[in-house]
């Protein structure tokens, strides 16, 4: 190749990249305006969103502070119940174990009535009811003895009245 058909070759490559540079430079400067543009965007989405986000840190904070609160009251509610609940259980254990005694109490009283009113019973039984019953015959049989000698004559009914009554 000659120098001048090398010298256009360059000219001509040189074209090509000075071309290619400048499109370069023709996108990096519609690049540049859209990153501007986007900035701009940004910042008005920054501005607006900061407030927001300020009042939702806030927030946040109050809702960590009223959930530790809660979680201090409800602990101290747990403990409270609990000692309640274990009050309840040991006055329960106590009725429990005091009605228990008082049950034993009430059977021995129980025993104790049935058996006096059965000696009671006996006691009657024996010490007045057999000698009216004695005395009940006795007196038939002085009647018996005073109206045969009498000579009073008894019906039959009247004789199987006194005999039922002396047996």
């Amino acid at each position: 190749m000659d120098q001048s058909s090398l010298l256009y070759v360059m000219a001509v490559a040189i074209g090509v990249v000075a071309l290619a540079v400048l499109a370069q430079a023709v996108f990096l400067a519609g690049i540049y305006v859209s990153n501007r543009k986007l900035r701009q965007q940004v910042r008005a989405l920054t501005l607006k969103a900061e407030p927001t986000l300020e009042s939702a840190q806030k927030l946040l904070e109050e809702l960590r502070r009223s959930v530790a609160e809660l979680s201090g009251k409800t602990a101290e509610v747990l403990d409270l119940s609990r000692q309640q609940l274990h009050r309840v259980d040991e006055v329960l254990r106590e009725a429990a174990v005091r009605s228990r005694a008082q049950m034993e109490r009430i059977e021995l009283v129980l025993d104790d009535v049935v058996t006096r009113f059965q000696e009671t019973t006996a006691l009657v039984e024996n010490g007045i009811i057999r000698p009216i019953r004695h005395l009940n015959g006795l007196a038939a049989g002085v009647r018996a003895a005073v109206a045969a000698l009498v000579g009073a004559r008894t019906t039959v009914a009247e004789a199987t009245h006194d005999e039922e009554m002396f047996i």
